[in-house]
């Protein structure tokens, strides 16, 4: 299979991926599928099974609860790992704000891709801290 170098490059620029070596890098580009989203189109649906854990590479996606718009990622943020982790619906739709590209990995295959990889599980785990936090702050 060719790896697609333009995204092993985008890849070394964010900060998830930042201690990998590139032929880690290509791999992870041999390993995640590529997906692309329309302006508006959801990615995840709140309440609905667990699709996968993706990976923004350009474009940007709204986080949306309850119909509300919470936060904006952009390319370097992930999402979808706490539903691919937990076995359980997302808490949130994602929606499209932007046409939106990502490498998405189904949710039976996180959990060996994180152990193969502890520094990109370290960074999930901040991840995971960051959004504690932020959850913290919208609900007081």
């Amino acid at each position: 299979m060719e790896v697609r170098q333009d995204v092993v490059d985008i890849l070394s620029g964010f900060a998830l991926f930042a201690d990998l070596t590139t032929p880690e890098l290509e791999n992870i580009v041999q390993t995640f599928g590529e997906v692309y989203f329309s302006e508006g189109e959801r990615v995840i649906r709140q309440g609905l099974t667990a699709t996968g854990f993706y990976v923004i590479v350009d474009g940007t996606a709204l986080i949306r609860v309850d119909g509300k718009d919470r936060t904006k990622l952009r390319p370097g943020d992930y999402f979808g790992e706490i539903s691919c982790l937990l076995g359980e619906s997302p808490t949130a739709d994602i929606v499209a704000e932007r046409p939106l590209r990502c490498l998405v990995l189904a949710p039976t295959a996180l959990e060996e891709f994180l152990i193969a990889h502890p520094h990109v599980m370290y960074r999930v785990l901040q991840g995971e801290a960051r959004k504690l936090r932020t959850t913290t702050r919208w609900l007081s």
